[in-house]
């Protein structure tokens, strides 16, 4: 019920299941491909057009039922809960992967170049960044004074771009909130344009690959993961941009908007990490 302070509780939905249905094609298209099995590469796009129908249909259907008046203060307050944990999730996902580079880099590599590792291991020395022992192949560590310093820049940039639409929202000023909104989608796209040159540069001139061990591996794992969620959160923020285009989000009542601000400042901050703990240290 949507009336008073009743709290709406909306009909069965079919999204739940389409959504399961996604990541079956998807984990198993993924396990598939990697094994270079058949069926990987159709079963993982046709997961993944599942998944776009998904991202689709369901945010169209609660953004209807947002414009529509159906959400209350307490519909926003179990939103806003709801993104809470859901960013902490991520922030939780992110420390594993931090957690395994601070386990290489402080314990696993400095004992494995220890002397009693000798016999396994002569001559491999505790110098970072490493493939480990046993990997003959040389590569050339990504500088961080280049693409990395820029694209820096460019996501510091739009969390203040970000910021000033969502205050350009609570004064009502649609103007400057699509002018805003705007540029930090063309700030994220441009960021992912260099992350692709510089996986590209990595791989072509720097012998710097997935499989370059220990630190390929960390490297490509965590600016990887960085940068889907880059291109998830530019998604989102085109969603908002085309719904401002057509007059949703109040001063009052925009948490829709609120809720990818949030998830695109959090990008902002594991990228600042990325660059101390990945480029620079």
């Amino acid at each position: 019920m949507s009336q008073g302070t009743g709290y709406y509780v909306p009909s069965p939905s079919k999204w739940p299941i389409i959504g399961s249905t996604a990541l079956f094609f998807m984990g198993f298209g993924a396990a598939f491909t990697m094994n270079k099995l058949p069926l990987g590469y159709g079963m993982l796009i046709t997961g993944l057009v599942i998944l776009a129908f998904l991202i689709y249909g369901w945010f169209r259907e609660v953004a209807l039922e947002s414009e529509a008046g159906k959400y209350k203060a307490q519909e926003d307050k179990s939103f806003r809960w709801s993104m809470g944990w859901f960013i902490f999730s991520e922030v939780m996902f992110f420390a594993s992967f931090f957690g395994a580079l601070f386990y290489m880099r402080v314990l696993s590599i400095p004992w494995l170049a220890g002397a009693d590792q000798e016999l396994l291991w002569s001559g491999f020395s505790a110098d970072w960044p490493t493939a480990g022992p046993g990997f003959d192949e040389k590569f050339t560590p990504m500088g961080a004074w280049g693409i990395p310093a820029i694209n820096t820049m460019l996501l510091l940039t739009s969390g203040v771009t970000i910021t000033l639409a969502h205050w350009a929202l609570q004064k009502n000023d649609r103007g400057a909130l699509k002018l805003w909104l705007f540029a930090t989608i063309a700030l994220g796209v441009t960021f992912l344009g260099f992350q692709i040159y510089e996986y590209a540069h990595a791989y072509s001139e720097l012998n710097l690959k997935l499989t370059s061990g220990a630190y390929g591996s960390t490297f490509f794992m965590l600016t990887g993961f960085h940068g889907f969620h880059v291109t998830v959160g530019t998604i989102m923020l085109i969603a908002i941009f085309f719904r401002c285009l057509s007059g949703h989000f109040k001063p009052e009542h925009h948490f829709g908007f609120e809720g990818v601000a949030w998830y695109w400042h959090f990008v902002d901050v594991v990228w600042l990490g990325l660059f101390i703990f990945v480029y620079l240290v």
